[in-house]
């Protein structure tokens, strides 16, 4: 990445715009700023996403990681009477074939805010019948896990609960285990590490510290049920 094309953090003309977007979400008033939208978000946003995944590569040379940045533009099939442009950003970081239903780092921002994480927000049954039988199965290296979360304020835990529990694996391992799917992220007011060019780094570090919760995760998505438990 050339000097040119590196981030220099977002500005408070980020948020305003992103605003005015959610209150004239229409196509007339976006030609109309288009080259403010390119110039106060579109630009940095990209400029960041790329900047983080270049730190990441060069700490995980060895995991092939890859960058998707969401685009502008709601797709035209699922408006459901909305306006035709989302009114935030996102990009996410995975490593392996597929992207949309994977574990994934990500980083998103809104008028409101931003924040950023890991997550297995789409594993199917069966991975979620896998990650429950680790838990269940490897109880003391999942306490460490946790332990490891409730240590630090700025990460918690997330994720939709079943509305009955499948099971009682103790009070620590409950959320994790009584989980439709996972997340573990931070949220943040607009402002702050938005407006700094070491933002990039930020992440970057916050992605090396949830490193072993995606390589948790990466095991539902890399086994089936059937086998997880022979595999490890």
């Amino acid at each position: 990445m050339t000097k040119s094309d590196s981030f220099s953090g977002f500005t408070p003309e980020t948020g305003e715009f992103i605003w005015d977007l959610a209150f004239h979400n229409e196509r007339p008033w976006f030609n109309e700023n288009k080259e403010r939208f390119l110039r106060v978000l579109k630009e940095p946003f990209d400029a960041l996403g790329r900047g983080t995944l270049d730190l990441l590569q060069a700490r995980y040379p060895d995991l092939p990681l890859q960058l998707h940045i969401s685009r502008i533009y709601r797709d035209a099939r699922r408006l459901f009477g909305r306006g035709p442009y989302k009114d935030h950003l996102w990009f996410t970081i995975w490593s392996g074939a597929e992207r949309s239903d994977g574990p994934a780092f990500w980083f998103e921002v809104s008028g409101a805010g931003y924040g950023y994480g890991v997550g297995f927000w789409a594993a199917s049954a069966a991975e979620m019948a896998a990650y429950r039988r680790y838990i269940a199965e490897h109880p003391d290296e999942m306490k460490k896990l946790a332990r490891r979360l409730e240590r630090q304020s700025v990460f918690a835990l997330g994720g939709e609960d079943f509305k009955r529990p499948k099971a009682d694996v103790g009070a620590l391992l409950n959320p994790w285990y009584n989980k439709k799917n996972v997340h573990i992220g931070a949220e943040f007011d607009f402002g702050g590490d938005l407006f700094t060019p070491e933002l990039p780094r930020i992440l970057a570090d916050s992605f090396e510290w949830l490193m072993p919760y995606y390589q948790l995760f990466r095991r539902f998505r890399e086994t089936g049920d059937e086998n997880f438990s022979h595999r490890g």
